[in-house]
Order: structure tokens, then C-alpha cells, then sequence
């Protein structure tokens, strides 16, 4: 993190073994001297320890825990010295992470909600009112294939269709997919592609859909459709008439047929509680659970005082942190379910030869996050603090405002495709590191955990949340910061990753399972 001008290292909590480090620092270097955690005379380190990292406060035996944010967030594997490098060189995983999904406070002891914040209470965004009372903030039209054999045709149909679009549609996309067939014609595979495929077909965001079959599919295009409205839909089956070419072009005319009925949607004032926003991190660094996800735990404490729905997934990377949600869980149903979920996922990787602590990626490492733990304390923060109001599965529409946890995998195309058809209009998305993420329909706003990130990325970021570092603005301040970006995007104005024309490849529905 370069151009900081504040202390060299910080405590996040008293009880911390280790600082983190808020730039490159050197051996001989003297951090923590001044700043009230008790190290009056600072700590000087042994070894070099890059910005984002953990640097020993004191020091651990071999065995011990290690505890950054008041949370153990592993096991030193040798002893360490007051100084040293933290990292994966001395530091592994919790032995069991089973034992946190079930070691916590009382299911029952979820905090009172707080009184919703007066200026927000009233607010309102500009969006598209459809049928069944939802409120897009877009107004797409999608071509969606009901296999990978009808996705080159489907592509076909937009392109073509794109350059005639009337003023007043925000564009036509279609989302092509990898499955679709040679997979069992029931049960989870088919039942969660399905859901996926419907949830965007009916999205508030979704003006119209055209759906594209092959004809001899197990995902059949009949069964997909049935019950969905028809107002906006049309469907065609490749095989039915007769090849590539005619789809096309019965393809390109449906597309205009709709675009004329679209194009006369305009937009009217909605209250902030029809909003529906995804919670995303990406590319996550050791600033990520100081800065970026604080903050947007910040707006989403917000939005659910003003009666919105944030969703908060990707399971995996919530282990570390289920004890926690589960103890602000609305019921102990929804405790359950949590604990349930994280055993499952527990089980799923050890039956693919893994285990959790396999998530954090390369570059997570490399930012300074050693363990699932610890990146799933800052994986939480984005939910905010508010109780966690239900649990539902991959893909399904929430029937309850709040703080809602989705099912997902941590891989985040996966995951923000289930939350948009599930209904989110809008994705708040995090990094540290710097992922290049776009979806459609809803769009996708980015937020930097450093201001130095936000410079190198400019094209890219549409929040920078490094003020929080450097003292220049409070979790608050940028947690209103965000929340004013999301009303502003939802009312139409373009992201960066809108401009970039990203969100055809982010779409990746979740298809695990056998292909046969």
C-alpha cells in the first residue's frame, strides 16, 4: 500500500498476537511504539514483511493460537518470535474446522435490530416497476439457451439483434452455458440449471427473454418455460425449425418483436426496500476485512434498516465465521440451517480429497491472508451486523428482507449468478488484489480495499474504500459512500464493468454433479 502516511503497522483488537503491516516493512524496521496496544516501545522486526501481512506482536509457542481480530485464525506450527513474518511458513490452519461451526454463542442471542437511519428511511431509487411488483434497475433483454448446443445460436441472435435495439433498452445478451445435457433428467443438477435459467428469464432487470432450444436436450425447453409468464417470453427450438440459420433469423425477429414492447418502460421513484444487493468479494488481501468489507457491512446494515435484502454467500469462505452468524440467527431454525450447511460443504470437499482451507487462492496468499479463517472473517464483514433473517439454496428468490445467506461456492461468477437469479439488481463487489468481475443483467459495482488499488485500476474500481486506512474517513462515511453508489446505479447510472462490457463470461451457473 504505497503513498500511506500513518502508522507503519496496526492492531485490530487488544488481544491480537499480530499487526498488520500497511506497508512493505524491513528487518530493523520499528512498528506498534505509540499507538496504545500496550507496546510501548514498538515491536522491531527479523524479517521483512510485505504490506497487507502479519507481523508477531509477541510470541507465539509452537502450537499455539494465533489471534488476529479478537478470532483465532490458526495454529503456529513452530514457535515465533516477537518480529517475525506471520504467513504460511509458521502458521496453518485450526486442526478441526468442524469445531467451529458448533463452538459459539447461543443460537438464540441475535442483537436487537438498531432503528433505521432517518435519512435513509425515506429514500428512494428510480427503477423499472414490473408485473409481479419487483423493481428492475435495468432494462434488459436476455437470449438464453437451454443447453451449450443452442449457446452459438443464442450468441448469433444478439449480435445481430444489438445494432437495432430502440432507445430506452440497456442492451441484449445472451448468456451462454456449459450444461444443459448429459446429466441426469432429475434432481439437484438439473433442478438448480433450471432455477439459475428461470431466476434471470424472470429477473426485474430481464424486459423481455427469448429462450433457444436444440430440441433433443434433457434440459427441454418446455419444461424449462412451464408456468413462467408469457407476456415477454418466447421460445424457439432449433431442431423444430429446421437449423442454424432460420433460428437465427426467427431468432433475430422475436428479439424485435419484444424490443418494441420494452422500449416503452420508463423508470418511476421505488423505496430502498425493493432492493435486492449481492455481496461479493474477490481477489480478497489482508486490507479486505479492514477497509472494503467493513464498509459495505456498513451500507448493508443501511439497507436492511431501510427494509432492503442484502444476500451474503459463498459458503465455503464463511466456515471460519458460521458460529458467529448462527449466534445472530432470527431462529434457531436458521441456526440450524447454517451449521447444516457447513457441514455439508465440510463433507464435499473432504469426499473430493480436500479440505476448506484449500480456498484461499494465490493471490490471497500473496496479500497476506494465510488461512480459510481468517479469510472468512473478513468474508462476514461484508454482511453487516445485523441478525441473519433466513438461509436459502443456490439460485432461490429470498422470501424474506434482511440479511439473507444463499448457499454458493466460493468461486465468485458461480456465486454472483446464483444471487442475481435469485432477484439481486445490483452486485457489490470487493477486492484487494484487483478482479476484473461484470455480470448481467444486474450490474456490478467494484470496491478497492486500498486507494492505491483504485490508482492502478481506475478503469475498473467505482469505490475506493482505502480512506479508512489512511484516517481520511470512517467504516460509516464509506459505508454511505456505498450506499449512495448503489442508489445511483440503481437509477441507471453505468459501472465501470457496465462500460466494459463485461457479464457475458461471469455467467456461470452452478453444475455440480456427474456428467454422463
Amino acid at each position: 500500500m504505497s503513498g500511506h502516511d500513518g502508522p507503519a503497522a496496526i492492531r485490530l483488537h487488544p488481544d491480537d498476537d499480530v499487526l498488520i503491516a500497511m506497508r512493505d516493512l524491513a528487518p530493523g524496521d520499528r512498528v506498534g511504539s505509540g499507538d496504545g496496544d500496550g507496546d510501548r516501545d514498538g515491536v522491531v522486526l527479523v524479517d521483512a514483511v510485505p504490506s497487507g501481512h502479519k507481523v508477531a506482536v509477541r510470541a507465539v509457542a509452537a502450537g499455539s493460537s494465533v489471534h488476529k481480530s479478537g478470532h483465532a485464525i490458526g495454529r503456529a506450527t513452530h514457535g515465533i518470535a516477537v518480529g517475525a513474518h506471520v504467513h504460511v511458513h509458521n502458521l496453518e490452519n485450526l486442526a478441526d474446522l468442524a469445531d467451529l461451526v458448533h463452538d459459539g454463542p447461543a443460537a438464540d442471542a441475535a442483537p436487537p435490530r438498531t432503528a433505521t437511519d432517518a435519512s435513509w428511511s425515506d429514500a428512494t431509487f428510480s427503477g423499472y416497476h414490473r408485473a409481479d411488483g419487483r423493481v428492475g434497475t435495468r432494462n434488459h433483454l436476455l437470449v438464453l439457451p437451454t443447453v451449450n448446443c443452442s449457446a452459438t445460436v443464442a450468441r448469433a441472435v444478439a449480435d445481430q439483434a444489438r445494432p437495432h435495439l430502440p432507445s430506452g433498452i440497456d442492451g441484449v445478451w445472451a448468456l451462454g452455458h456449459q450444461s444443459g445435457c448429459g446429466i441426469p433428467d432429475a434432481g439437484d443438477q438439473i433442478d438448480r440449471l433450471r432455477a439459475t435459467l428461470r431466476g434471470y428469464a424472470t429477473h426485474p432487470n430481464t424486459g423481455g427473454v427469448l429462450v433457444i432450444g436444440l430440441g433433443c436436450e434433457v434440459n427441454q425447453l418446455d419444461g424449462l418455460v412451464e408456468g413462467l409468464p408469457t407476456e415477454r417470453l418466447r421460445t424457439l427450438e432449433i431442431q423444430r425449425l429446421g437449423g442454424t440459420a432460420a433460428t437465427v433469423a426467427a431468432g433475430v425477429a422475436a428479439v424485435a418483436e419484444l424490443a418494441a414492447v420494452v422500449a416503452g418502460d420508463r423508470r418511476a421513484p421505488a423505496p430502498l426496500s425493493e432492493l435486492v444487493v449481492g455481496l461479493q468479494c474477490g481477489g480478497s488481501d489482508g486490507f479486505s476485512a479492514i477497509s472494503a468489507n467493513p464498509a459495505l457491512g456498513a451500507a448493508a446494515d443501511l439497507l436492511v434498516d431501510a427494509g432492503g435484502t442484502v444476500l451474503l454467500s459463498e459458503t465455503p469462505e464463511l466456515i471460519g465465521a458460521i458460529a458467529e452468524l448462527a449466534a445472530r440467527a432470527a431462529d434457531p431454525a436458521v441456526a440450524a440451517a447454517l451449521r447444516d450447511l457447513a457441514g455439508w460443504w465440510t463433507a464435499h470437499a473432504a469426499a473430493h480429497g480436500t479440505t476448506l482451507d484449500a480456498n484461499p487462492s494465490p493471490g490471497n496468499l500473496a496479500g497476506g491472508i494465510t488461512t480459510i479463517v481468517e479469510k472468512s472473517i473478513g468474508a462476514a464483514a461484508k454482511g453487516g451486523t445485523r441478525p441473519v433473517a433466513a438461509v436459502i439454496p443456490y439460485a432461490a428468490r429470498p422470501t424474506t428482507r434482511g440479511l439473507v445467506i444463499m448457499d454458493s461456492p466460493g468461486y465468485d461468477p458461480v456465486s454472483a449468478t446464483g444471487q442475481i437469479a435469485g432477484g439481486a439488481q445490483v452486485v457489490c463487489f470487493s477486492t484487494g488484489r484487483g478482479s476484473c468481475f461484470g455480470s448481467v443483467p444486474a450490474p456490478a459495482l467494484k470496491l478497492s480495499t486500498t486507494s492505491d488499488l483504485a490508482r492502478r485500476l481506475p478503469d475498473d474500481i467505482d469505490v475506493d474504500c482505502g480512506p479508512v486506512l489512511t484516517g481520511d474517513a470512517t467504516t460509516t462515511e464509506v459505508g454511505e459512500r456505498i450506499l449512495h453508489a448503489i442508489v445511483a446505479v440503481a437509477s441507471g447510472r453505468p459501472t465501470c464493468s457496465e462500460r466494459l462490457g463485461y457479464g457475458l463470461d461471469e455467467f456461470v451457473p452452478w453444475t455440480d454433479g456427474i456428467t454422463l
